[in-house]
């Protein structure tokens, strides 16, 4: 029996539009911005691979979109957890399945990710830079969103005896790149994460050894091998919460005070989300 003529259309369109992706990659006709974001390669091969584990594995629930701005520069702030850094590329997916926009994440991403040679042009091409002001700068004022983890590898590192509990935020740098371009901060907190890869210990001379910030050990890896990375299937919730006005205290973009009193009170508001987020999700693994 033959195929639906709709299904061959569909099919046809599919092939065509494939290999007219594939002749301007080999022509070279795309571009990338000063940072090496390509956002053609990042819409048609990065995002549909990360929206299969956004939508079928994590089966991701999003709350609070319209309080990201619609155009111009932000700065999303979020937590951070999971031994390996998929809350980051869930957020991105998050912003552009379900912002009316569509709107695309830089993120910024710590020094190690950018001395690894393919994770470095990878992170590179689909919008991350280094964590580091003058970048931030530079994206929010040319009306880009960044996202930042202010917690680190303190917080993708933790044990699971500690899951969602936010680690500190260090000395406050997201909030005065966000001060000196008036940009609004918008907290986030994820979900999920915390279960994908639980750590039940750290080896740490082992990870001295191998120059990384630790060496997980979870009730998959390094016991199966490869198939420790598969993370579990945990339910995920997103909520983006109220932004958090900055134009009226670009001044005080040097002030410690100031600054320290905001990075607070973006750390609290994205730890009581937490905990907000959390009664709604009784079961990490269910529907």
């Amino acid at each position: 029996m033959a195929p639906p003529l709709d299904a061959v259309d569909i099919w046809d369109q599919r092939v065509a539009s494939g290999l007219a992706f594939l002749r301007r990659r080999l022509a070279g006709a795309y571009e990338v911005d000063d940072f090496g974001f390509d956002p053609e390669l990042t819409a048609a091969v990065f995002h549909p691979m990360l929206r299969v584990l956004y939508r079928d594995w994590f089966r991701t629930e999003v709350f609070g979109v319209e309080n990201v701005p619609e155009s111009g520069g932000g700065l999303v702030v979020g937590n951070h957890s999971g031994t390996l850094a998929l809350d980051a590329l869930m957020l991105t997916t998050a912003l552009r399945d379900q912002h009316p926009r569509e709107r695309h994440l830089r993120l910024l991403g710590a020094d190690l990710v950018f001395r690894m040679p393919v994770l470095s042009e990878l992170a590179r091409k689909a919008g991350a830079t280094v964590a580091c002001n003058p970048d931030a700068e530079r994206l929010m004022s040319g009306g880009e969103l960044v996202g930042v983890f202010p917690e680190g590898f303190k917080g993708i590192g933790k044990p699971y005896a500690e899951r969602y509990k936010l680690q500190r935020f260090g000395r406050g740098g997201f909030v005065s790149a966000a001060l000196r371009t008036g940009t609004p901060i918008v907290p986030v907190a994820i979900v999920g994460a915390e279960e994908i890869y639980p750590i039940l210990a750290d080896l740490k001379p082992l990870a001295r050894l191998l120059g990384i910030p630790y060496f997980p050990v979870t009730p998959t890896f390094p016991l199966l091998g490869p198939l420790g990375l598969v993370p579990l299937p945990s339910k995920w919730l997103i909520e983006f919460c109220p932004p958090i006005p900055t134009a009226h205290l670009t001044e005080y973009a040097d002030d410690p005070m100031v600054v320290f009193n905001l990075a607070d009170q973006v750390r609290e508001t994205i730890q009581a989300t937490l905990y907000s987020l959390l009664e709604k999700r009784p079961d990490p693994f269910g529907r």
